[in-house]
């Protein structure tokens, strides 16, 4: 007996050293930057090397210190700017569908759009992100994102939130007695909000998305009223549970007592928020709640266009919007790199369009590529894996042939895509 464990354990001994052996002589792949964008510092670092092994970074620095060994495949990036692969801190990758397309529209068909519209993402330079909620399809997300995972179909590496938890009377759309599933799982009282939290982190939640406020209108004097849909008390309750089961919480909410219960009830990030004032950012720097900002879906011209209607030409979201982020970035508010695409408006693809709008209304270009990479790393709990160009982290590169420093556009030009080691698009041949 003592001899059969013994060759067992010599066995097992030599099947670890078998594997550790092929993992070190495993091909490599060295990556010539002409710029890479360190992240943690916010600048490009001239003429680097990233060497790569499997799907990990196991060298980088500047190409007098790190050399590519001998037979390692090389790829030749010395004419363009390197960054680590970018994070989209808010997606749908189940497309906004009305209640009359959902009438005409499959589940089976509705997945095949995700499907796609994942595969865009990830083109378009995004390796990583959080799906904030299924707008209807339950825990399609979740197959979804198994299926990244094991390599059936392309996509960024996701979080994904599921269902989404709100108020009471919003569990179906359309008129009263249709079934058609709403976009997010009600609750009424503390109790139910644990148990739906529970009941979300069984089926696949990575994270909790709620919906604390509802649609906003303006008052004759232009005040911006979010009707709640969740109490303190619910919100505090979700909050809690999601934190117990080492779940984040993102909240949706425009403004209002919504905003405000998430924001003292201690969310881990705030979804939109454009009705933001000064104390309740302050707060969130003093808690340290990050803000996903999602400038540009929540100022689109139609937005603006039915506002104005509403208002008789007088008052708009976008407007109270910019001046809050105003305020959020003279207050050093920590804010996350999310675009809310959707598919319609806001197409899976289109995510440069944020940078832009960051830039445009006052954030530094180097802030913006941060909060698209280390920054939404660290909301999401990934930094020891993603964010940065480091040894040890997932082999995640994304490259474009101009400077975005000095012109933030070039982020709708993204040329080379790698995820995980694999090139996944590579037009800089």
């Amino acid at each position: 007996m003592i001899r059969k464990k013994l060759l067992a354990g010599i066995c097992f001994a030599l099947i670890g050293f078998t594997g550790a052996l092929h993992a070190q002589t495993a091909p490599q792949v060295g990556v010539r930057a002409g710029r890479m964008f360190d992240s943690k510092t916010g600048q490009f670092l001239n003429r680097q090397v990233v060497l790569i092994q499997g799907e990990r970074i196991v060298e980088v620095g500047p190409e007098d210190q790190v050399k590519i060994p001998a037979g390692a495949q090389v790829i030749d990036l010395s004419g363009a700017s390197v960054m680590p692969g970018l994070i989209d801190a808010h997606t749908h990758m189940y497309e906004s569908l009305s209640a009359g397309q959902r009438v005409t529209t499959s589940k089976e068909a509705w997945t095949i759009m995700a499907v796609k519209d994942m595969a865009v993402d990830l083109r378009a330079g995004f390796t990583s992100a959080r799906d904030c909620a299924t707008h209807g399809e339950g825990y399609g997300d979740v197959d979804i994102r198994n299926a990244i995972n094991k390599g059936i179909i392309e996509g960024p590496r996701m979080q994904v939130a599921t269902r989404g938890i709100g108020g009471a009377g919003s569990d179906y759309i359309g008129a009263p007695g249709v079934n058609l599933t709403g976009g997010q799982q009600t609750i009424s009282g503390a109790a139910q909000a644990r148990a739906a939290v529970r009941d979300q982190v069984r089926y696949g939640a990575d994270l909790i998305k709620i919906f604390p406020a509802g649609g906003y209108s303006f008052s004759a004097t232009g005040q911006l009223f979010v009707e709640p849909m969740l109490t303190l008390e619910e919100v505090q309750a979700i909050v809690d549970e999601a934190h117990i089961h080492h779940r984040r919480v993102a909240s949706h909410a425009y403004g209002g007592d919504g905003l405000k219960y998430s924001v003292l009830a201690g969310v881990d990030t705030v979804e939109h928020g454009q009705g933001l004032d000064e104390s309740e950012l302050a707060m969130m720097k003093q808690k340290g709640i990050y803000w996903d900002v999602t400038g540009y879906r929540y100022s689109l011209p139609e937005i603006v266009a039915k506002d104005r209607k509403d208002t008789g030409g007088k008052y708009d979201l976008p407007s109270i919007f910019a001046k809050a982020f105003q305020n959020g970035l003279s207050m050093g508010v920590t804010m996350l790199f999310g675009s809310g695409v959707d598919g319609d408006p806001y197409a899976h693809g289109d995510q440069w369009t944020e940078f832009q709008w960051l830039v445009d209304h006052g954030m530094a270009a180097n802030k913006a590529l941060q909060a698209a990479t280390l920054v939404d790393a660290e909301a999401m709990g990934w930094q020891d894996s993603i964010g940065s160009l480091e040894k040890g982290k997932y082999a995640d590169l994304v490259a474009v042939s101009g400077d975005p420093l000095k012109d933030i556009s070039e982020m709708k030009r993204v040329k080379f895509v790698m995820k995980g080691g694999k090139v996944v698009k590579n037009e800089l041949k």
